[in-house]
């Protein structure tokens, strides 16, 4: 395997796996207290930013040339894995907003590849 198509695997491993431990961290929230999912849909999305800005950093630092496409096609990766499991698993159809929050997810990424490809290419 190619050490972009690395890269990606573990930027894409890294948002997953920050995605399903917060998730599971508010799911007990939401279990053990009264707070409503309404209040934390903002507490979600700006994780879910953070873990795409870090899993394109860590995508653009392993790949160490080409940040922003190694972080843009991690973006597009995750993008595409969640339309797959909600259209397949779930059968609901895609929205405007979503899509327009799903093109900022790869923006962010890409950013966050932009930035990990330089840090990483200073410190070598």
């Amino acid at each position: 395997m190619n050490r972009a198509a690395k890269a990606i695997l573990y930027g894409l491993a890294f948002i997953f796996a920050i995605i399903f431990i917060v998730g599971f961290v508010l799911s007990l929230i939401l279990r053990f207290s009264n707070i409503t999912e309404q209040s934390l849909q903002w507490t979600t999305l700006i994780i879910t930013f953070i873990a795409l800005f870090i899993g394109g950093f860590i995508a653009g630092g392993k790949g160490k040339e080409s940040g922003w496409m190694l972080g843009g096609i991690t973006g597009l990766s995750f993008v595409i894995i969640v339309f797959l499991i909600q259209y397949l698993g779930f059968d609901a159809s895609i929205k405007l907003t979503q899509l327009l929050y799903h093109l900022a997810y790869i923006v962010t990424a890409a950013l966050g590849g932009i930035i990990g490809g330089n840090v990483s290419n200073k410190s070598t």
